[in-house]
């Protein structure tokens, strides 16, 4: 039989589980999540008693003997298979939305639902209507929920908050150090507005108008904060709104921006400076002087891991590090873009197709090869640069620092690619606001799910899709019937990472 169990745990708060006692042992069969006071142990004793009520043996095959005088047993020949649920599916990404406290928002069923939908079925909203009522069970009505989108966009503030405090708990976040980058989202559809607008598209999708995102994420690429823009917004711009938004929401005294190097101006240097923010910031390199990039090889003289620090007038202390593993991989494309630009040379074609060419520049009659650009780029392979004003921290502390702004791009992919937050199929401001909220908040716990689980959020979904729940119609008892699955050890396994507190 399930019970609800509460346990004081270290920290003074109160958790609250599902057990089961079999044989003098029990069993955790589910985790609530942890109360601090009176309202949120009211609230998870609820959690506790849905997840019974969808859970409960009783009703799998041999329903409670006190609420029906009907046969207990059935035959096999009057069943008939009406489909299957994902439950298994669904309370696990809902035990984790409660870790987040995402169930004690306002209106939290519906947009709880769309989040879980993201995850496991990414589709229009009017698709995971569908999808949240014919796999999990659960109806929510159309015209409720398009009264309900409006008020989805006012809890930005509150859904980040929330955020950061699981950032906080499970992973050490300080606000010490932080990672920003910019991506576009585009549209089905060709017209533009305010918002909506033709720019520079990192989808390869320039016909389409498009929308910006600016996303800010801790080391681990697990997102804290994010802002939009208009889609033709120059990317350089999008960094000072960015950053004094989580500053004044969070009253942040000291932290480290990391960017790449389109953030890179004067004008963002002295924001980050006035600010009093520490900055680690990739610098374009072949933009400097040829004296300076002659000096640079120099001193590095293509050793392995070797850094320099140079103290420049307006943007700090730029390090300078060589890789051969770098030099390696540069040194072949120079060379495959020199081949390139020799074939052209020897056997003209298209005026445009050479203006593209690297290492080609023109002449009054036709074009050359650039010995300048040749030379630069020769000097330059395998190294890589970076603006600072971390005077406290050492060459190699930077770099390392650097080298975590992956994540972002990680974390991006998974939006786009796992849950599909492009193209948006919304053509007013506040839906847009409403689907990119959705997508942040599925996107913070399928980045929770992959950490916690080593995993994958595509390989995590895809196991516990394979725990299904049979629904049975029994004849003879006018009944539905809820099977349950076998839960393999790969899933337990998966449960047990992502659902200990």
């Amino acid at each position: 039989m399930y019970r609800i169990r509460t346990v004081k745990t270290s920290s003074g708060a109160t958790a609250i589980q599902v057990v089961e006692y079999s044989n003098n042992q029990r069993t955790i069969l589910f985790h609530a999540g942890s109360a601090a006071n009176e309202e949120e142990l009211s609230s998870l004793k609820k959690v506790a008693l849905v997840w019974i009520e969808k859970n409960n043996p009783q009703r799998f095959l041999f329903p409670l003997a006190a609420k029906q005088n009907k046969s207990s047993l059935i035959s096999l020949e009057k069943c008939e298979c009406l489909g299957f649920r994902y439950q298994l599916l669904y309370d696990s990404l809902w035990n984790v939305m409660v870790q987040f406290k995402f169930h004690l928002l306002p209106d939290a069923a519906i947009l709880n639902d769309l989040v879980i939908a993201r995850i496991a079925f990414p589709s229009s909203k009017l698709e995971a209507l569908e999808f949240i009522d014919e796999f999990f069970g659960i109806k929510h009505h159309r015209s409720k929920f398009y009264r309900q989108l409006e008020g989805f966009v006012d809890l930005k503030d509150e859904i980040e908050s929330k955020v950061v405090a699981v950032a906080k708990k499970h992973f050490g976040f300080s606000f010490s150090l932080v990672f920003y980058d910019l991506t576009t989202l585009y549209f089905e559809s060709f017209e533009t507005d305010e918002l909506r607008k033709i720019g520079f598209s990192k989808d390869n999708n320039s016909s389409n108008p498009q929308v910006m995102i600016g996303l800010l994420v801790n080391n681990l690429g697990f997102p804290i904060s994010y802002q939009l823009f208009a889609g033709n917004k120059f990317e350089g711009h999008t960094l000072m709104p960015s950053i004094l938004s989580l500053k004044k929401k969070h009253k942040i005294q000291q932290m480290t921006v990391v960017a790449d190097s389109a953030m890179i101006s004067d004008d963002n240097i002295k924001f980050l400076q006035a600010e009093k923010l520490d900055y680690i910031v990739a610098a374009r390199t072949a933009n400097l002087p040829i004296q300076t990039i002659e000096e640079i090889a120099k001193q590095l003289s293509q050793k392995d891991e070797a850094t320099i620090r140079l103290p420049t007038a307006r943007k700090g202390d730029l390090i300078l590090s060589f890789s051969q593993k770098r030099y390696t991989k540069e040194k072949r494309e120079m060379e495959k873009q020199l081949e390139k630009a020799n074939h052209y040379l020897k056997h003209p074609s298209s005026a445009e197709i050479i203006k593209r060419t690297k290492f080609l520049k023109g002449k009054k009659l036709g074009y050359e090869l650039n010995q300048e650009l040749i030379h630069k780029a020769s000097l330059l392979l395998g190294i890589k640069g970076y603006y600072t004003n971390c005077s406290n921290l050492s060459n190699e502390e930077i770099i390392s620092h650097y080298k975590n702004l992956w994540h972002v791009e990680q974390t991006f992919r998974i939006s786009k690619s796992d849950l599909k937050a492009r193209p948006i199929f919304h053509f007013n401001e506040t839906n847009i606001k409403a689907h990119l909220l959705i997508c942040f908040m599925a996107l913070a716990i399928a980045k929770y799910i992959e950490i916690k689980s080593s995993r994958s959020i595509k390989a995590v979904t895809k196991a516990l899709k394979k725990s299904i729940n049979a629904r049975i119609y029994d004849e003879l008892n006018k009944r539905e019937i809820i099977m349950k699955p076998k839960i393999s050890d790969e899933v337990k396994n998966i449960l047990e990472m992502i659902l200990t507190h």
